[in-house]
């Protein structure tokens, strides 16, 4: 595939899906949430969604590690030890697999999540195994590159 047909733009106006919360995890309100899945890795372990939701206190149980920014509105995030905080426009919260909160979102709040499936340990090993031979093997001609927004400035 060429790379430079990947490459996939969109504005603040993209169309949306609808995305019910589990209604036994909703607490008071009624809630109506959106997403739109903006890129998802080929081996399925990662993805990127926009998400939007108007009004309503609900639970939600994270299976995958959930990196987010908020993009517009607030919401209120109470974890399991029962500690609130309100979360706003640029800030950026990481749930891991595993965890759960308790948002409460007063009128609306959009944010944009980089979620990622946790690998197990034999995995996660196996995986650097691999790398490590591609390395010494001499077959890893990328190892240590870095696209240029990685790189720090010359002075």
């Amino acid at each position: 595939m060429n790379t430079e047909t990947a490459i996939l733009f969109a504005n603040r106006d993209v169309q949306m899906n609808e995305c019910p919360i589990h209604a036994e995890w909703i607490i008071e309100g009624s809630p109506i949430c959106r997403n739109l899945v903006l890129s998802s890795s080929t081996d399925g372990t990662a993805s990127t969604l926009l998400w939007d939701c108007t009004a309503g206190r609900f639970n939600w149980f994270y299976d995958v590690d959930e990196t987010l920014y908020i993009i517009e509105g607030s919401v209120i995030v109470k974890n399991s030890a029962g500690v609130s905080r309100r979360v706003s426009a640029g800030d950026t919260v990481f749930f891991p697999a595993g965890s759960r909160a308790e948002w409460t979102v007063e009128t609306y709040v959009r944010k944009i999540a980089f979620c990622r499936t946790p690998l197990s340990a034999p995995v996660l090993f196996a995986k650097r195994v691999h790398r490590f031979l591609r390395r010494v093997l001499g077959l890893d001609t990328a190892h240590g590159m870095k696209p240029a927004m990685f790189l720090a400035p010359r002075v």
